[in-house]
């Protein structure tokens, strides 16, 4: 008989995966089910995006395989978006690395920096990739508390008083953050840089919200003067620009980080799609009337969602970002995986139990705006019904 790897003991089917077979299982038998708990978006790329992408897709040299590092015009393009977006200078030479998306860029960075035994620091509640591929290669996690009242930030005091710091190599961090909506400040982002410094722990921060429903000009980490030393920063345009699909995505950081990264990228692929580099370009060059367009779509969806939110008794923030709404049970069943199951057995539509995202998600919800306003109203009446 031939025997998984012992490590495959400690990861499961990711839980959407699971959930989307269920969800096709009550289809099948004559339920219309809406889906509130994946965020994938549904609006379409800016226009002229799909477009050149077509057009690209004719050219001699659009099917052969692509540099590792990308197309000379596409890394411009990063470093470009950067400085307008962000106000950060990147080298498009040097500091960026094109991705498949930014998911594969946690599985690079950590095949590249973790060693078997190795520490790593992982919120909770967050982004559950994180945990998995440090479990894949035998790093040793330690969950750092995110709380409500603290505004989901990490208790930068009670990290420097942990004993075992020396074996951090890694620690993760995401804002505005995923599943919560959190948003962070300048000067909590310097914290993170001097802790990571002080503590020589490769700081990574995840970063694909920063446009969506976001009243603070977007932050990146490069902002924290001197984080290039100690940091690397994940973007994406999947949710910034409708393009989940396409899988495009890119780790900004500094050279010697960056080679290190493409000894291992350079062992998973060949290249991206050139016409997918193209059209990113043209994305990237849309200016702030898109952000404008986009949110103004989701704020509608968003008014929706917390008035379920309020009928349901469920308490949430306001004051928040990004493409989800992360709200609190507060009736008399607490538990979040069966609420949510229960949920979707009496009206049909499916919310993400909170603990999916780390313990501390346990009692919470989390709704997914990426569903169209229609929809929503839908969803609306068969709850208030």
């Amino acid at each position: 008989m031939i025997v998984a790897a012992k490590k495959m003991n400690q990861i499961s089917e990711y839980f959407f995966s699971e959930k989307m077979k269920e969800i096709n299982d009550l289809e099948k038998k004559g339920a219309k089910v809406i889906n509130l708990g994946i965020g994938n978006p549904d609006l379409l790329p800016p226009k002229g995006v799909i477009n050149e992408m077509k057009k690209a897709s004719v050219l001699k040299t659009a099917n052969t395989y692509q540099s590792y590092i990308g197309i000379e015009e596409f890394r411009n393009a990063i470093s470009n978006w950067y400085g307008k977006k962000y106000k950060v200078n990147v080298d498009p030479r040097s500091e960026i690395l094109p991705l498949m998306g930014s998911k594969e860029g946690i599985m690079h960075i950590s095949m590249s920096y973790l060693d078997k035994g190795d520490k790593v620091l992982v919120p909770n509640p967050g982004y559950p990739t994180y945990s998995s591929v440090s479990k894949l290669l035998e790093a040793e996690i330690i969950y750092y508390n995110l709380y409500e009242d603290e505004n989901w930030y990490p208790n930068i005091h009670l990290l420097e008083k942990m004993n075992d710091l020396k074996k951090v190599k890694i620690m993760w961090v995401n804002y505005p953050h995923m599943p919560t909506g959190a948003t962070i400040t300048l000067d909590k982002l310097e914290e993170l840089v001097l802790f990571s410094k002080k503590n020589r722990i490769l700081l990574v921060h995840d970063n694909p919200y920063s446009f969506i429903l976001n009243n603070e000009p977007p932050l990146s980490i490069f902002n924290v003067k001197g984080a290039k030393n100690i940091a690397l920063e994940l973007n994406s345009l999947s949710k910034s620009y409708n393009m989940p699909g396409w899988r495009v995505g890119m780790i900004i950081g500094k050279k010697e980080f960056i080679r290190n990264i493409l000894k291992v990228k350079s062992q998973m692929d060949s290249g991206m799609y050139y016409p997918l580099q193209i059209a990113s370009i043209e994305a990237m060059n849309n200016d702030l009337k898109w952000f404008n367009k986009l949110n103004r779509e989701y704020l509608q969806r968003r008014k929706i969602i917390w008035e379920i939110c309020d009928y349901l008794n469920l308490k949430y923030m306001k004051k928040s970002s990004g493409i989800f709404v992360w709200a609190r049970i507060t009736g008399s069943e607490k538990n979040d995986y069966i609420w949510s199951n229960e949920f979707l057995k009496n009206h049909h539509i499916f919310i993400t139990p909170g603990r999916v995202f780390g313990n501390n998600g346990k009692g919470y919800v989390r709704f997914s705006m990426c569903c169209p306003v229609k929809i929503l109203e839908q969803a609306k009446n068969r709850i208030f019904s």
